[in-house]
């Protein structure tokens, strides 16, 4: 099957897809559309996101470095929303995808890494998989009444402010939790993986992002609390989820909103706690000096905890302009389990709509990042480790991964925006002998 004939047959279903939806939402004359709340609704959404870096300083490279050639690389994807309503308050989600391609260097040498629309698996030919089916159901617990609008994964309709969210099933853990609104979706706003999502939270998932869990939500006025399980992989940064539940994760989050100067406010604590067979890096270490081979983490692998607390705040200053921050630690003990290779992580930036400038559905946004890692696991890098996403052989010169990022999101037209991206990396992989390289990337994105 030709991954051209595939894109462009996703992006003709999209427009498609988006005049029938217009029409399926269209109230009839004087009727209040909040009352209509239906009972299915199906979206869509095709994404393509090509990035290229130029040939950068590298005076050596292990297995899982960036390559310092020039190199591009492109993926893209095509997903489903169906939903229905099978009674009062309770939604059933399916989303199938079509996914295809690869990140730069097969997803591998960058901490914090840079798209957030490649996976740490990737196929040259489009393929099947089915990253979230699951059942939400809210009750309502009184307070004001909201209007919800139709989204993906959302039924259009009329909520209570108080009221408890519950959700089992397949799905993200970050759809639930550290969510930001101006730094949480790569088709939409920013595309590194730290900023997408705090990168100390080791969230669980599969290779793809996605794992079996519950989750709570008790909203009650200003305040929102969170609790979840959810399965991990079967090893670590895998393919196949432990079935049995017996390698799990605990997550709790606190949430206030808040108005300051009368400009909207959220922050947020998240916590997680995982369960499952990993490694102390110094156990890797101490094998990889009795035997003189390089450090490795899997005839360590113990039954052991890893725990780890990050910070998520967004604020809305004037007009559409909007500031974010967030900062994360996590256990440099222990190797992380599922998501990167960060022990304690700070990214600040700002989001502004294009109504400043005459182009109100664009929008612009920048940020900075800096990543960093425990002594422990500096020690087993430089004895030639490989952890989920780096490892250059050795680190002789260590220091903290710094990435910059910006980007500008073009309105083409209802539905279908363009968005051209810059990342500035700085001691990639915690290196600093190798680097820094400036990588841009080219997205598409039609929704309906």
């Amino acid at each position: 099957m030709s991954s051209k004939w595939v894109w462009s047959f996703a992006i003709a279903m999209l427009w498609a897809g988006s005049a029938s939806a217009q029409n399926f939402d269209r109230a009839a004359p004087g009727q209040d559309k909040v009352a209509e709340s239906p009972w299915f609704a199906v979206h869509g959404q095709a994404t393509v996101v090509v990035q290229g870096h130029d040939a950068f300083r590298s005076p050596y490279r292990g297995d899982q470095s960036l390559d310092p050639a020039a190199r591009a690389a492109e993926t893209a994807d095509l997903t489903l929303y169906a939903g229905l309503k099978p009674w009062r308050g309770a939604e059933i989600w399916i989303n199938p995808e079509i996914d295809q391609g690869f990140g730069l260097s097969n997803t591998l040498g960058v901490a914090g890494y840079v798209s957030g629309e490649a996976y740490k698996v990737g196929q040259s030919t489009p393929y099947l998989k089915l990253p979230r089916l699951f059942l939400r159901q809210t009750v309502d617990l009184g307070g004001e009444r909201e209007t919800v609008d139709s989204d993906l994964n959302v039924l259009g309709g009329a909520r209570s402010s108080d009221r408890l969210v519950l959700t089992v099933g397949k799905f993200g853990v970050p759809d639930v939790f550290d969510t930001n609104t101006y730094a949480h979706d790569p088709r939409q706003d920013f595309l590194n993986w730290a900023l997408i999502d705090t990168g100390t939270f080791d969230y669980a998932a599969d290779a793809w992002g996605f794992t079996f869990g519950a989750a709570a939500e008790w909203y009650k006025g200003p305040w929102t609390l969170r609790a979840g399980w959810f399965d991990l992989s079967n090893v670590p940064n895998s393919t196949s989820a432990d079935l049995k539940f017996q390698q799990y994760q605990w997550v709790g989050e606190a949430e206030r909103r808040y108005q300051l100067d009368g400009r909207k406010g959220k922050l947020a604590v998240t916590a997680f706690d995982s369960h499952g067979r990993m490694a102390r890096f110094e156990d890797a270490v101490a094998m990889a000096r009795a035997t003189g081979l390089p450090a490795d983490v899997g005839p360590v692998r113990r039954m052991r905890e890893r725990a780890g607390v990050s910070v998520n705040l967004e604020q809305s200053l004037a007009g559409e302009l909007a500031a974010f921050a967030r900062a994360g630690v996590a256990d440099g003990a222990i190797e992380p389990y599922e998501f990167a290779d960060i022990d304690r992580t700070l990214a600040v930036g700002v989001s502004e709509g294009g109504k400043a400038w005459g182009r109100a559905d664009d929008r612009a946004a920048a940020a900075l990042l800096v990543n960093g890692i425990s002594g422990a696991h500096k020690t087993y890098l430089a004895a030639g480790g490989d952890g989920i996403l780096v490892g250059d052989g050795r680190l002789p010169h260590a220091g903290a991964e710094t990435v910059m990022e910006a980007w500008y999101s073009l309105a083409v037209a209802k539905g279908l925006h363009a968005t051209l991206d810059y990342q500035f990396v700085s001691n990639p992989a915690y290196n600093r002998d190798r680097g820094p390289v400036s990588i841009l990337g080219l997205r598409l994105h039609a929704q309906y």
